[in-house]
């Protein structure tokens, strides 16, 4: 090993080969991540607990302990590699690192359960080079950390290091290494995106000495941390692009502005800094080439208004660190009124590299127009945080999904926030976004702040804005009124919106003032405080409006505007805590009567709910969420073996004289019909089939929804004064004009009930029937053949319930072809798992092109997908692959994809429809352009499920009331008391209680209801882990 200071390159090759050869002495190197978020986690424990075992086993010859920097993987933390096998081992105890060390470095067999574990994968993968989060990145400025002994000049050389500074002080001037970096378009972190090649040019051309380079270490919290990630992991590369800098502009001195709370970073960067010197790498005379260059730790003291230049430098000074009037724009006039280059460590870590291997190496990546990559930390809502870096033509979808491994715990995305606190909130609708200045200049955002934080559907926007701007708040040095004033203003603005409080015109006056704070504030940190409230508005104003007008969070986040997560998620707004607690004491009857004050569906919805209160239960956080729908069933299915218990419940106001007439007679007309009635409205619907239910009679098979369970539910509805008028079909029996001149009100619930074709040639050939004609005939009791093979298209329950339905007509073999992933599938998430238990072959990424048949279909051709862009809907798009064609022998095959709503009897000059032909109506009184006419369920919103259905119809029973006089309060019955939420209770993990089901082998014979119910003890059981989140 070399210890006189280097002169050349060739002292650095003597170097480099003597660390490589003493590393080879040692049959294993233990990588151990020495970053701060593995420290704080019992990471010292793991590494002492090595340095024990390897004591105790007498291995010091054969195996070296290396503790890195961050290994950037910080979610799965504490973690280590073992080399050179290359096997990550993740979320690491004293425990697990005996069983490690026994099995891998004592037997030579990877211990694969405490490797790294992909969730959406569902298995281990070893291997650190097979890692999804860290195979997609490009790592320029991270080259080195978690790879490398932090503490060591030696092994930071023997990664090449230093051997940009012996290359240009040896063999280039000043400008040829300037016009490199320029070449390379390497933009600064900390500026705003300028192209450092300039600023160097720039401050290289003004006459004056001395000069200043200065690495700042953040612009707020991420930003310390990618900085402190890099000082702490690879030093050396700073202090080389440091080097390089001053080499450029002519530069003597420099600083690294550090806070003083970050030990870790300023004991690792002094001990860098001292070797360099020992080496002879800084001070004077470097490597005899007669340049000097030296560097300063300083320790800021007190607050430092972040993103603000001049009062950095003015704090290095020894001043009051506040902004000044004027920002420098240029470098001609920094520090101590000196030329001054001021970056932070990412941008100088890339320096080395680049000179190295030179721009061409380093413009390969990224854009046209944005070259290179750029470093995140990655957080939030989201699988795998930590920080990362990628090239910047990728876009924001592949870096949540590819390298974040998407959001966990099946929730969906709704929000990215770019750029720390003071960063933009944008939607999933951009995903396609690369990781550019370019795009994010379009979305007026900063890329130079570090930080991506994915928030998941549970995320209220309005709520993430105020959070966002209390921090900025917080951190406003006070200097200027527009900041310090402004920011407060805005910030009791969205607090009186949040609970409730919230005023018309609120949000333009956000609006108007945020853009007052972003002209007026005296530097960027005033600047860019507002970002989040106009970006949130800009993307995301109806969440806005909800809450001031209709005082609801639809992400249940808002305390003052919710009662529980749950009940806020119901369209129908059922009180699930109160049930859940009635059913904890066995009042069953009591529970079901408190559910249906706000559904008359309760057994309906007990079956064929989507279950979205379930999606938003806080006990999910804890194990799993509570069976609210299958305890929904109990109680209805406990009420009708007690028929007599139901008669009170359907008592109602005194005739007012008024009538109303409801066409179509399913779960929404019903329901509108029924809360009508209760008003005291005479109320008539009129239903063109020959049964009432609509979509819930014909469109969902018995073995899901019992036709007597449905029956019974419109028994009561029509106990409760509804007149049902069957085989009465609107423009034939009775025309519209008619209907209108004999009612007060009308409210349209047609539904969606006709069958959309899918435009693919041969559709017409027979054995091709589409999914709601083939539910229907079934339902109808209509004779209905399948034949052996059955292909079904679609991912959503009509083709769900086709597929299994034709398992029951008597096919051997039903495949369901979707062409996008299974994950993708818009069906309820139990009645896939049900379906593949019963044998269906689900075929994912697979289209049908063609269907072939003389006269009747025989094959489909098909086309294997591939997913390519994001859509709107944060979904990649499938996109048909080149020559993967392929052909299925098929008997009957079923087109189930989507329904759609015809209104024959509509005028269209009279009443407005939407371009998807649903009749266009006001969000809030659910009228339709025709006075006194409503609409609702999915003749106004198209093909959606039954419980938006029902709360349509609830929501337009109260506006129809409004209309005609009435306060729209509607009429619910009887009130139940419910046992109150208590402080004693115990918590304990306990999964869900599941529902017996019939088995596999035996429901797919028959059409008996899958579904058996709940034995008392069990939904007991299952009602008291409720954690009623209704307590106050």
């Amino acid at each position: 090993m070399l210890t006189a200071q280097i002169k050349s390159l060739e002292d650095l090759e003597t170097i480099k080969r003597s660390y490589h050869e003493e590393l080879k002495t040692f049959k294993y190197q233990i990588l151990i991540c020495g970053g701060i978020k593995c420290t704080s986690s019992q990471g010292d424990e793991v590494k002492n607990t090595v340095a024990k075992l390897i004591r105790e086993n007498h291995l010091e010859n054969q195996v070296v302990i290396i503790e890195t920097g961050c290994m950037g993987i910080c979610a799965h933390g504490p973690v280590m590699v073992i080399m050179p096998d290359e096997i990550l081992y993740t979320q690491l105890n004293s425990e697990k690192v005996a069983e490690i060390f026994q099995a891998h470095i004592i037997d030579g067999q990877v211990k694969e359960e405490y490797t790294f574990f992909d969730p959406e994968l569902d298995e281990n993968i070893p291997k650190i080079t097979d890692i999804d989060f860290l195979r997609y990145q490009v790592k320029v400025a991270l080259k080195n950390c978690g790879i490398i002994d932090y503490s060591s000049i030696e092994a930071y050389i023997a990664k090449d290091g230093y051997s940009a500074v012996v290359k240009v002080l040896k063999s280039m001037d000043n400008r040829a290494v300037i016009e490199e970096v320029k070449k390379s378009t390497l933009r600064g972190r900390g500026d705003g995106g300028t192209p450092i090649g300039i600023t160097w040019e720039q401050a290289m051309k003004v006459k004056s000495d001395p000069k200043y380079i200065v690495c700042e270490t953040g612009d707020g919290d991420s930003k310390i941390s990618i900085n402190n990630t890099i000082l702490e992991g690879d030093p050396h590369s700073v202090l080389e692009g440091m080097i390089l800098a001053g080499y450029g502009i002519g530069a003597k001195k420099g600083y690294i502005y550090l806070s003083p709370e970050y030990g870790l970073t300023c004991d690792n960067l002094s001990l860098a800094i001292e070797e360099a010197r020992k080496y002879g790498l800084l001070g004077n005379n470097i490597l005899g080439s007669g340049f000097d260059f030296d560097l300063e730790i300083y320790l800021r003291a007190g607050n430092f208004v972040y993103g603000e230049d001049s009062s950095l430098f003015v704090s290095i000074e020894g001043r009051r660190a506040e902004p000044q009037d004027k920002i420098s724009s240029t470098p001609g006039i920094g520090l101590f009124s000196q030329p001054t280059i001021i970056h932070n460590a990412e941008a100088f870590a890339r320096v080395p590299s680049i000179i190295n291997k030179g721009a061409n190496w380093y413009t390969q990546y990224g854009t046209d127009t944005n070259k290179g990559t750029i470093v995140f930390s990655l957080a939030g809502d989201i699988v795998h945080k930590g920080i990362i870096e990628v090239p910047l033509n990728m876009s924001l979808g592949d870096v949540i999904y590819k390298i974040g491994g998407g959001i966990p715990g099946g929730k969906s995305l709704k929000a990215v926030r770019v750029g720390g606190p003071s960063g933009q909130l944008i939607p999933k609708s951009l995903l396609n976004s690369p990781m550019s200045y370019d795009s994010w200049g379009i979305l007026q955002e900063i890329m130079n702040s570090g930080e991506l934080t994915v928030l998941n559907e549970d995320s209220c926007m309005v709520e993430a804005a105020r959070r966002s701007l209390e921090f900025s708040q917080s951190q406003s040095c006070g200097k200027c009124t527009p900041c310090r004033i402004g920011t407060q203003r805005l910030l009791e603005i969205l607090e009186r919106i949040i609970k409730g409080e919230g005023q018309v015109g609120d949000i333009e006056l956000l609006e108007e003032l945020s853009e007052s704070i972003q002209l007026s504030a005296m530097c960027g940190f005033g600047e860019n405080a507002s970002n989040p409230i106009l970006s949130t508005i800009q993307y995301f104003r109806q969440e806005y409006e909800e809450h001031i007008f209709n005082k609801y969070c639809r992400a249940g986040a808002c305390a003052d505007l919710v009662v529980s997560p749950c009940e806020n998620a119901c369209p129908a707004g059922i009180n699930v805590p109160g049930y859940m607690g009635l059913i904890s004491v066995g009042k069953y009857i009591d529970a079901y009567h408190l559910i249906r004050r706000e559904n008359p569906f309760p057994a309906v919805c007990g079956r064929i709910c989507t279950r979205p209160c379930e999606s938003k239960c806080r006990r999910a956080q804890l194990d799993q969420s509570i069976a609210i729908a299958d305890l929904k069933r109990f109680v209805s299915d406990c009420a009708f073996e007690n028929q007599d218990s139901l008669l009170h419940e359907e008592t109602g106001l005194p005739q007012n004289g008024k009538s109303i007439g409801i066409i179509g007679a399913g779960p929404s007309g019903l329901t509108c019909g029924y809360y009508l009635a209760k008003l005291g409205y005479q109320v008539d619907v009129y239903e063109a089939h020959g049964l009432a239910g609509g979509v819930l009679a014909f469109g969902i098979p018995e073995y899901r929804l019992p036709n007597d369970i449905l029956n019974r539910e419109i028994t009561l509805i029509k106990q409760a004064g509804v007149n049902i008028h069957l085989n009465t079909e609107i423009g034939k029996q009775i025309q519209f004009s008619e209907l209108r001149s004999k009612h007060d009100a009308i409210y349209i619930a047609t539904g969606s009930q006709v069958a959309n074709k899918i435009d693919v040639p041969g559709e017409e050939l027979a054995g091709v029937i589409h999914g709601l004609d083939f539910l229907r005939s079934v339902n109808l009791g209509q004779e209905v053949q399948v034949g052996n093979v059955v292909a079904v298209i679609g991912g959503g329950n009509t083709a769900m319930d086709a597929a299994r339905t034709a398992l029951r007509k008597g096919a051997q073999k039903v495949m369901l072809l979707y062409r996008r992933t299974i994950d993708d599938m818009p069906a309820d998430i139990r009645e896939i798992h049900e379906a593949i238990e019963e044998g269906i072959e689900i075929m994912p990424l697979v289209a049908p092109v063609r269907f072939i048949g003389q006269d009747k279909i025989a094959e489909i051709e098909c086309v294997k997908m591939e997913l390519g862009l994001f859509d709107s809907g944060g979904r990649k798009r499938p996109q048909a692959q080149v020559g993967s064609t392929f052909r299925l022998q098929v008997d009957t095959v079923i087109p189930a994809v989507s329904q759609s709503t015809e209104l024959p009897f509509i005028d269209t000059n009279e009443v407005s429809t939407t371009k998807w032909g649903t009749l266009l109506t006001n969000k809030d009184s659910q009228m339709t352009t025709l006075e006194g006419v409503f609409a609702g369920g999915d003749a106004a919103r198209g093909p959606d499920v039954a419980i938006h259905a029902i709360a349509d119809g609830k929501k337009a029973a109260a506006a129809i009331d409004r209309f005609l006089g009435g306060k729209g309060i509607l009429h619910k019955g009887e009130a139940v008391n419910y046992p109150l939420p208590t402080d004693n209770d115990e918590l304990h993990e306990h999964e869900r209680y599941e529902m017996e089901v019939l088995a596999p082998e035996i429901r797919k014979k028959s059409f008996a209801e899958v579904g058996r119910g709940y034995h008392k003890l069990k939904a007991i059981a299952e009602s008291m882990r409720c954690l009623r989140c209704d307590r106050r």
